[in-house]
């Protein structure tokens, strides 16, 4: 895949730049709701632009939480979380033939209730992008101070939010970033006195969270979802070490091939959904506790259209051919132009940039969550039960690890009178959840739950 391409001299911008969006090729009409684009520069030296959409609420903006959201990878654009997860558009899926893709309004966005700022974040992902090759060298550390910097100069211009309740949000691998960044912030360093008395929380959905824990709870949920028989799981439990991948003996090794043959044409995001077979031109054995590649497969298994396929290759039934619209629709000349995305700077917009040179220099964000919550600020974190990439079997793993006592112990919570998941609230403003019958991530599969929830959990009622 094409890196982004690098600017021989910069563009004559500002360190923060916005337009207003009343109108998107594909969009038929003028937008039903107040939308901008825009940049913000957070290294000078290398000339590291940030690009982000800004959905404003579309009850009271003056009054709603400004919420910044961050999608995961590392390296996949926000326009994941505006158009498939939280956002006010969706492709039209049903109606496209060729051409063009079709955006249509979405009535379970999350702008019902939040202002939103969709962030392409690291730079390298979505429209983001260095004048310097050096900018695009990053990391979990340098992105985390990069949005840092980013809120701080939004906020500059942007005054009218100052006293909005702000929450950091994200999903997926931002569950590393996410609470790193309300850790941050929350220090009051280089952050407007005004920013911090209004930093409420942070939620993160199927958060990547500690490699340890997260990828050996895939056993565990795949017995639990009737996946592997009990005598496989217990072979396992009685040769292998649980968390440890190395020195296994063969017991173990024919344990985890045994487990792996179960589940190897299983689709990790959402286990009753069909592996389609474009879906994964390269192995995607989520078992096999290869600690080091999971997220790197992950990947993989999503953006297997960037190059070589073409939308006609993929089943019509496959959940990554509503990926590949995004595609088509961000590469267009004239989206561009209406999105106001700096000429030569990206020359193939990717939903996730694999090429990024990343270091993942944060093993663990368990004590980032434990910062935040004992100082007082709110966190939620939901799963959908039916994600095996990051199953709630782990989650719940670590949340359990921060030792907070329970205040609502384990409970179904509901929407229209049916059971829409479960919830257990904790001390120090802690709440986690499932969503029943979702994926990775959530909102994707559950749109109209996901809002109820966060509807709920903005409004500081129980779920």
């Amino acid at each position: 895949m094409p890196l982004p391409l690098v600017l021989a001299s910069p563009p004559q911008v500002n360190a923060a730049e916005e337009r207003v969006v009343t109108h998107l090729p594909g969009f038929e009409g003028p937008l039903p709701f107040d939308f901008r684009t825009g940049y913000v520069e957070v290294d000078e030296s290398n000339g590291v632009r940030l690009f982000y959409y800004f959905a404003l609420s579309e009850r009271s903006p003056a009054d709603d939480p400004v919420m910044l959201w961050l999608s995961g990878g590392p390296g996949c654009t926000s326009f994941t979380g505006l158009v498939y997860q939280i956002g006010p558009l969706k492709f039209d899926r049903q109606g496209y033939k060729d051409g063009l893709p079709k955006l249509v309004y979405r009535s379970e966005s999350w702008t019902k209730v939040s202002n939103i700022i969709f962030l392409d974040s690291p730079v390298g992902a979505g429209f983001s992008y260095s004048v310097a090759e050096q900018g695009y060298n990053t990391s979990d550390t340098k992105a985390v101070n990069q949005v840092v910097i980013f809120l701080r100069k939004w906020f500059e211009v942007h005054p009218e939010f100052l006293s909005n309740p702000l929450y950091i949000g994200g999903d997926s691998y931002s569950g590393m970033i996410v609470p790193t960044v309300t850790s941050e912030i929350t220090k009051g360093i280089n952050i407007p006195i005004n920013v911090l008395h209004h930093v409420q929380g942070y939620l993160v959905g199927n958060p990547i969270t500690d490699v340890n824990i997260d990828e050996p709870s895939k056993i565990p949920f795949a017995h639990r979802m009737g996946l592997i028989s009990d005598h496989v799981y217990e072979a396992y439990r009685k040769s292998c070490g649980v968390g440890d991948s190395s020195n296994h003996s063969m017991q173990c090794i024919k344990s985890l091939e045994a487990i792996d043959e179960c589940v190897k044409d299983i689709f990790p995001f959402h286990i009753l959904e069909p592996n389609c077979a474009y879906a994964s031109p390269h192995p995607y054995n989520v078992l096999k506790l290869k600690l080091t590649s999971g997220v790197r497969e992950m990947q993989l298994l999503q953006d297997y259209a960037a190059e070589g396929f073409h939308l006609s290759e993929i089943y019509t039934h496959c959940r990554t051919r509503l990926y590949t619209l995004s595609r088509l629709w961000a590469n267009n000349a004239a989206v561009r132009e209406a999105l106001g995305i700096h000429k030569g700077t990206v020359r193939t917009w990717l939903r996730c940039n694999q090429t990024i040179q990343y270091s993942k220099d944060i093993s663990s964000s368990v004590k980032y969550h434990l910062d935040v919550t004992t100082k007082g600020y709110r966190g939620l974190v939901y799963s959908g039960d039916h994600d095996m990439a990051v199953p709630y079997v782990g989650t719940h793993s670590w949340i359990r690890s921060l030792n907070f006592s329970t205040v609502d112990d384990w409970r179904p919570w509901y929407v229209d009178g049916q059971v829409a998941g479960y919830t257990t609230s904790y001390s120090n403003n802690f709440t986690f959840a499932t969503v029943k019958g979702a994926g990775h991530t959530a909102p994707e599969y559950m749109p109209k739950q996901c809002l109820v929830m966060i509807s709920r959990w903005l409004g500081g009622e129980p779920l």
